[in-house]
């Protein structure tokens, strides 16, 4: 077997002029994932706090959604890092042994404690919930319903007091995590662009406003997940609902709350000002200082990767989801194919620092080509290909449809809770 077969990064590798025979494209598309689901789980985070911490009445059955999708978004979030890895067993390792040595080994602390603030919002706003049902199914006959009930008298943790005191306990201390849990969140993400940002020998990636703009795009992709996922549930069960021939009049047969829509679009506009404005910011200071690597990296910009960036990220990604929500007459089905562009927006700018920052030789003379494995003929292509980044895709899907089973939270019957 030749050494390229045995070379991480080798199989997908295109090189072009003077390349140094060590360098590859080591970071594929896990590590563009690995961002982009960190991203996922703080802008989720960010937007069910607005409910909680902000009094943003409007948005309360859109935030109790989001915060269980960020609970269903966390563990995916270390996924694209496992499957990465060469050495997988090593992965509990950074948890079992946090310090704050290096980012990387910091990222075990700050999970364990996002988490840790997740599920005790959770418990804090769904704990009226588990009480009622765990009387509910009291009535309810079979196997099923028994082990549901265990459950829930389980998640209750003995604490079965559901006085007007207690209730207002529980709001209290869910706001108090929400409030918490905000710079935990942006953390979580924003140390992601620390890692880049800090890494010297890379002139895309060193950048002092790396960790911010990781964090404003990171509020903009959750929200934008959140309102487009939303959506999709909400119109599919009206759908659904008037397939059926559901006996509820026609104006109780409710999609996507419109107004709830319009209030979430609103900060989604904000933050995607803020974003944009940024990287253009950090465009801008790069050519302006014009140091030595700038030649190479207006090359790549502006000629190797010009389509990436400014075509599919900048237009397709920010200007053209900023015009529709923007423009008067905004529909929900606007909206979501506005959030949608957002989403890919996002992950092309986390492709373009991911892989554009290796598209060009240290050397300065020559440049590489990712070739994203399609269809997979060994282990490694399987991880680091098109089925990988689609496995990490469906999973917080799966993961938020079992905790539905619990935890719903897009039940109409919830109004009353926290």
């Amino acid at each position: 077997m030749s050494e390229d077969y045995v070379v991480h990064g080798a199989e997908w590798t295109v090189k072009q002029l003077f390349v140094y025979p060590n360098e590859y494209i080591y970071w594929s598309i896990q590590i563009v994932m690995y961002p982009f689901m960190t991203g996922l789980v703080a802008g989720a985070f960010v937007l069910s706090a607005m409910y909680h911490v902000f009094g943003q009445k409007d948005l309360k059955e859109l935030a109790r959604f989001s915060l269980v999708f960020s609970l269903a978004l966390l563990p995916v979030a270390a996924l694209p890092l496992l499957l990465h890895l060469q050495q997988p067993t090593r992965a509990l390792e950074p948890l079992l042994t946090p310090h704050f040595t290096s980012a990387i080994a910091a990222f075990g602390i700050v999970i364990t404690i996002y988490g840790l603030i997740v599920v005790t919002e959770i418990w804090f706003v769904y704990r009226e919930y588990f009480v009622t049902q765990i009387e509910v199914l009291k009535s309810e006959t079979g196997a099923l319903n028994a082990l549901r009930r265990v459950v829930y008298r389980t998640l209750t943790i003995g604490a079965t007091d559901v006085s007007d005191a207690a209730i207002r306990a529980d709001h209290t201390a869910a706001k108090i995590m929400a409030a918490v849990g905000i710079p935990t969140a942006c953390f979580l993400h924003g140390y992601a662009g620390f890692i880049f940002g800090s890494v010297k020998a890379n002139a895309l990636w060193m950048s002092p406003l790396m960790p911010v703009i990781f964090i404003l795009s990171a509020v903009v992709s959750g929200i934008a997940l959140c309102m487009f996922t939303y959506i999709a549930i909400m119109e599919s069960k009206a759908f659904l609902e008037r397939r059926r021939g559901s006996t509820l009049e026609a104006h109780e047969i409710r999609g996507a709350e419109k107004d709830v829509i319009n209030k979430a679009a609103r900060f989604l506009v904000v933050f995607l000002i803020l974003a944009i404005s940024l990287e253009i910011l950090d465009l801008i200071f790069r050519g302006y200082t014009a140091m030595k690597s700038w030649d190479i990296l207006r090359s790549v910009m502006y000629g190797k990767d010009f389509m990436n960036i400014f075509v599919l990220q900048y237009t397709f990604g920010n200007l053209i989801p900023l015009a529709l929500l923007l423009l008067p007459g905004r529909t929900i089905k606007r909206t979501a194919l506005a959030v949608l562009f957002v989403l890919f927006g996002v992950f092309m700018m986390r492709w373009n620092v991911v892989i554009g920052g290796q598209a060009f030789s240290l050397s300065f003379s020559g440049y590489m080509h990712y070739e994203i494995p399609i269809i997979p003929h060994s282990m490694e292509t399987l991880k680091e290909g098109v089925v990988g980044a689609l496995a990490v895709i469906a999973a917080p899907f799966l993961i938020l449809w079992v905790l539905n089973a619990f935890l719903p939270s897009l039940g109409r019957d919830l109004e009353g809770s926290s």
